[in-house]
């Protein structure tokens, strides 16, 4: 729970102060009692003594005088509201490393198929967009809510070449910053955005260093989602010019991932097998349905006040005959 005014809090300060007073004052009484009357005399004048009744009245005075601070603070808590429209740009990695088999059947037909979970995943009324890179990258999908039209360019991505993933990062970013066309049809507007990277390796070429790339995203407020794909034991295996087999290790570089996604804000992800893909594409398809909104509880705290003010008049009323 959070507060618009939290300055309004110090007043809670005083509430001590007053329990302080009262405490005081219930003592000098007993005092001035004990003084002026025949102890001998009080057992047959008072017949039973009002004990903890005598104090729930001012107790509950205390805590309406919090409660009323507390409205006054405006508090506010996190809800989960709708998320009515927004960009998501997948940028995936088609390098050839992306042919290995340690996640089966192999790397690329995995980021396929968990990239589809998520397609079905995101609302209607999102626009999705795919941009892939290997030795350059490319925009394949302008944001669009044609859910065709991403899934046919997913089914399309071939493995080949290098990896540009600080190219591909900026592609995706400039994507993600496209703006849309209002709904009156008279101007654009840019969309609520977020980018969803998938990379099995480390970048080796292009003219962007990915974590460049991520600091002008936390500028713009655009999380990355950082997926990194495949095992330490990953390798691809090739032939060379002359015949011979060579195996190479293509390992996914997580550090670089995992500062992405801290940099921006976003998440970072490890999927080792085809079903850690499709999982984790799925729950953040999940959490794009709803984006957390800060709602005031106000009256809900000035409602206890009143409450509390209430019943405790009520109480000492009925039991002394007066009000605390």
């Amino acid at each position: 729970m959070s507060f618009r005014e939290p300055t309004v809090l110090l007043g809670l300060a005083l509430l001590p102060v007053a329990l302080l007073s009262y405490l005081a004052m219930q003592r000098r009484r007993l005092r001035e009692a004990a003084a002026f009357g025949n102890p001998a005399l009080l057992p047959g004048l008072m017949t039973a003594r009002p004990g903890w009744r005598r104090h729930l009245p001012v107790g509950m005075l205390l805590l309406a005088a919090a409660a009323m601070i507390l409205a006054l603070a405006r508090p506010q808590r996190s809800v989960a509201a709708p998320q009515r429209a927004a960009t998501v740009v997948l940028v995936n990695d088609v390098s050839g490393s992306m042919r290995a088999d340690d996640v089966s059947p192999n790397r690329l037909t995995a980021a396929v198929n968990s990239a589809n979970v998520l397609v079905d995943k995101t609302p209607e009324n999102f626009r999705l967009g795919l941009v892939t890179f290997a030795d350059y990258a490319e925009q394949v999908v302008a944001p669009t809510t044609d859910r065709g039209a991403v899934e046919g360019a997913l089914e399309g991505m071939v493995a080949d070449g290098g990896t540009a993933m600080g190219d591909g990062l900026a592609r995706g970013l400039q994507t993600a910053q496209t703006p849309v066309p209002t709904q009156d049809g008279k101007g654009t507007r840019r969309l609520p955005a977020i980018i969803v990277l998938l990379s099995d390796g480390k970048n080796t070429l292009g003219v962007n260093d990915p974590l460049e790339v991520a600091e002008q995203a936390r500028q713009a407020r655009i999380p990355i989602f950082a997926i990194a794909l495949g095992t330490e034991r990953g390798e691809v295996v090739q032939r060379d010019l002359f015949g011979y087999t060579q195996h190479i290790p293509v390992p996914p570089d997580k550090e670089t991932l995992r500062r992405i996604a801290s940099i921006t804000g976003g998440r970072f992800f490890e999927a080792v097998s085809s079903e850690d893909a499709e999982q984790i594409y799925s729950r953040i398809g999940t959490r794009l349905t709803s984006r957390p909104e800060q709602r005031e509880v106000t009256v809900a705290f000035a409602g206890g006040a009143f409450v509390l003010l209430v019943a405790g008049g009520a109480l000492s009323l009925v039991w002394f005959g007066r009000l605390p």
